[in-house]
Formats: C-alpha cells, structure tokens, sequence
C-alpha cells in the first residue's frame, strides 16, 4: 500500500472516532494502523485501528470500517503455548455485520449484506449496533463488515497476537508494508 493511501486513510477513520466521540491523542492517531491485508483493496478489504494497550494478560483496541469495508475471516490460534485470542466487540457508532462459524446450518442465502470481495466459509450472522456487544470464544473463525454508515469497534481481548491468525483467504498477508 503506498503510503499517501495509508495517510488518506488515517484521516478518513480519524472522522470515524471523533463521529463516536472518541478521544485520541496525536500519538495514538500518527500511529494508527491501516491493514488493507496485502490485497490492495482498502475500501472493500480493510481495517483502521489503534491499539492502547497489549499486554501478557490484556488488549484493548479502536477499530473503524468504512461502509461495506470487511475484515476478512480469519481465527485467532494457539501462539506460544498460549490459548488464542479472545476478544469481544462493541459497537460505538454505526452498525456492524458479524458473520462467526457458531451455528453450522448457517447459509449464505441468509445473510444481510453482500459477499465481500475475499473468501468467507461462515454465515452465522449477528448485527451490532451502537451499544451492542458480542464476544468471541478462541479459535472462532469469523469476519465482520462495516454498515451502510461504516462502523467504530471497540475491542477487549486476551493478549493479541494478530500477526499469528490464520486467514481463509490464501491471498491475505496480515502485516503489509507500506510503500511511499
């Protein structure tokens, strides 16, 4: 991702928290991740977020969606003898598509929104808006979407280690970098 994007991007999910009334400092935003998942599609497949704490034992993140943007299906797994991740998310403005491998008879006919533009294998819908929670038990295979408005998450979780999840999708590079 060339880095005039990732800037432009910051900025955009930089509105996102102000819309949800959340306050970050100039370091929290100047450090502000923008993953596009190596796939070059920041507006279809991505995630901004910033990360507060991650320590041994705890997580806490911000994470913004563009409308229709999705984070792709991916599980959180066991990483040095560590159970994976647990890790619950809150709505804080706009609405949120979450799709998790908790009800097998799940299909995609069923679901709210459209296919996004990466492999997904689970239906299991649950729609949170603003105020909502849901929490994911490790090793749940899920993928959210941002609404028609996009979306800020809040997320607490076990200690973090993103860079070791495992994508459906093949293509999907969890740490890119970006170029300027």
């Amino acid at each position: 991702m060339k880095k005039a994007t990732a800037d432009k991007q910051r900025a955009i999910a930089s509105a996102y928290f102000k819309k949800a009334h959340i306050i970050l400092t100039a370091e929290e935003e100047a450090n502000m991740e923008v993953a596009d998942f190596g796939l070059n599609m920041i507006e279809d497949v991505g995630l901004q977020l910033v990360v507060y704490v991650n320590t041994d034992r705890v997580c806490a993140k911000e994470m913004v969606l563009l409308p229709g943007q999705c984070c792709p299906e991916h599980r959180h797994v066991p990483t040095n003898g560590q159970e994976g991740k647990e890790e619950t998310f809150r709505c804080r403005y706009g609405k949120v598509y979450l799709y998790t491998d908790t009800d097998p008879s799940a299909r995609q006919e069923d679901i709210s929104i459209s296919l996004p533009k990466t492999d997904v294998t689970v239906f299991t819908e649950t729609i949170l808006e603003p105020g909502q929670q849901f929490t994911l038990l490790p090793g749940t295979l899920h993928w959210f979407v941002g609404g028609e408005e996009g979306a800020v998450i809040s997320e607490f979780s076990t200690h973090s280690t993103d860079e070791t999840d495992e994508f459906t999708d093949p293509r999907i590079v969890r740490n890119p970098e970006i170029e300027d």
